[in-house]
């Protein structure tokens, strides 16, 4: 069994495994995906006998988080080929890439999952439920909205508009720009759709997909911290805190550790290595996601067996403020 990352010159050599694994998407979709996600993303793969039996695709993002810009991935099309499953080969590939995310900076990443408790286990845990907005054919009766099918050269006005009308709304969303949208309009109409664009007055208010077969699924995003002090880092507050705790990760062993935590509501989060006969407290890793994501709360999250709080703790960290306003709708 060899773990590696393919060269950019050898994605196409996991086309093979990608579509016996996923034989539901058309072969235009994977004409699509092989034609522009696997010309800048990374693929990790396990070879035995010369082939490919298991993969892990990290399709990049640059991603808003909480007024900055972060380099994330998205990891999809993870498969194993059916003789060569239940062998421990998916949890290789993710802590290699882990690690390698680690190393890289990367403060966070996200899937899709088939189902939840496929990764649980590697401390991913869900944070959002993808907005299920589809184009339909009421909308064309919306007052003062015209609609119209996107076309490349609408892609920069469309981001443009649609980074605009995010950063208001949301702490968490992947950061438009013309080549974005112009794989968008391409995915769309590899399953015969088109992107559609609502304006009123002139200006862009919305862009919606649309499909001949009505899409049903609400699909689940789950989230895994990578490093967990890029992630603390990047967390606002709401009043002056101080706290010192532990963190433990049972992949990336850099995570754990001792932290002191201080900051006020003006200078944001600041961290230093703490001592851990000091620490008031520990969390496991993937408590620590649905904490900062806002998927529980301090007394659901001190529920779990990985968490031990004092009630100091439990006062000072009500003072992070969670990013719990996300839109993440890609699908690959």
């Amino acid at each position: 069994m060899e773990i590696r990352k393919l060269e950019l010159s050898e994605h196409q050599n996991s086309r093979g495994l990608y579509e016996e694994v996923f034989d539901e998407d058309s072969s235009s979709f994977v004409d699509y995906y092989y034609a522009e996600k696997t010309r800048d993303n990374q693929i990790y793969v396990i070879e035995e006998d010369g082939k490919i039996r298991s993969m892990i695709h990290l399709n990049p993002y640059r991603m808003y988080v909480n007024g900055s810009s972060k380099d994330v991935n998205y990891i999809v099309a993870v498969a194993t080929q059916k003789e060569y499953r239940k062998r421990g080969y998916m949890a290789s590939l993710l802590k290699k890439s882990l690690g390698d995310m680690y190393q890289a900076g990367q403060s966070f990443t996200f899937l899709m999952p088939a189902s939840e408790s496929i990764y649980l286990p590697f401390d991913f845990r869900t944070v959002y439920e993808q907005e299920g907005k589809f184009y339909c054919k009421a909308d064309e009766e919306l007052p003062g909205i015209t609609i119209i099918d996107a076309a490349a050269s609408d892609c920069r006005e469309l981001a443009e508009a649609a980074n605009r009308r995010l950063s208001e709304k949301y702490q968490v969303f992947a950061l438009r720009d013309e080549t974005y949208y112009q794989r968008v309009i391409r995915e769309y109409e590899s399953d015969g759709g088109k992107l559609k664009i609502y304006c009123k007055d002139g200006e862009i208010t919305d862009c919606r997909g649309y499909y001949p077969e009505e899409e049903n699924d609400i699909p689940k995003i789950m989230v895994r911290i990578v490093d967990v002090r890029r992630m603390l880092m990047a967390l606002s507050l709401r009043s002056l805190i101080g706290v010192c705790f532990c963190v433990t990760d049972p992949l990336i062993e850099e995570n754990n550790r001792c932290v002191v935590l201080t900051g006020t509501e003006f200078s944001g989060v600041m961290l230093m290595d703490g001592k851990n006969e000091n620490a008031e407290g520990t969390i496991s890793i993937a408590a620590l996601a649905s904490l900062i994501f806002g998927a529980k709360t301090i007394e659901e999250v001190c529920q779990e067996d990985s968490v031990i709080m004092s009630g100091r703790m439990r006062a000072e960290m009500e003072k992070l403020i969670p990013l719990s306003r996300i839109y993440l709708n890609e699908t690959v």
